[in-house]
């Protein structure tokens, strides 16, 4: 469904990397979380070249080289327009929610919508929003949320409104359309 759902199967994307002048021809497996936007000031990081102040996201070059995670231990996880088969008459919706090394948190328009503990519970099929033991740790992931939000300048709009703040033309289902 275009990788637009917050569930593992659609999030989990591995960061390949092959960079044997660098790293050599032995694979080898890190933990951390990087966003999209992480990618970008990463390579440049590898390469030396400096990374412009507008570029956001974070360089992770120090970390591929032994150094600490730079990030919290949490990924960015968004839709700001469902679209195509996930479109909203598919029950598709804009939200936000970030991933860590355990859990699951995600926030649609209408509040808190999924926190999944997927150590575990692998598969994600007990969704814990709203269940009182969950209670503490759901609002430290939502104020986090807020957080990072704040940080990139995200106002968590209706996807519309974003479709219309930068003059996309959608079809019937909300999709940009395009040709082949």
């Amino acid at each position: 469904m275009k990788k637009q759902q917050p569930w593992e199967e659609s999030i989990r994307i591995p960061f390949l990397l092959h960079y044997p002048a660098r790293f050599g021809h032995e694979g080898k497996e890190l933990d951390a979380r990087l966003d999209t936007p992480d990618i970008m000031p990463t390579l440049l990081g590898l390469c030396g070249i400096p990374i412009p102040a507008t570029v956001q996201g974070l360089d992770y070059s120090g970390y591929l080289q032994g150094e600490e995670d730079p990030s919290d231990g949490a990924a960015l996880l968004m839709c700001p327009h469902p679209f195509g088969q996930w479109s909203t008459s598919q029950g598709g919706r804009e939200y936000r929610g970030l991933r860590t090394k355990r859990y699951t948190y995600v926030r649609s328009l209408q509040g808190p919508w999924l926190l999944y503990d997927n150590e575990t519970d692998p598969y994600q099929l007990a969704n814990l929003i709203d269940h009182p033991e969950y209670e503490t740790l759901q609002r430290e992931f939502d104020g986090q949320l807020s957080l990072k939000l704040a940080a990139i300048g995200d106002e968590f709009l209706h996807g519309m409104g974003y479709i219309q703040r930068w003059g996309y033309v959608v079809d019937e289902t909300g999709t940009v359309p395009y040709e082949w």
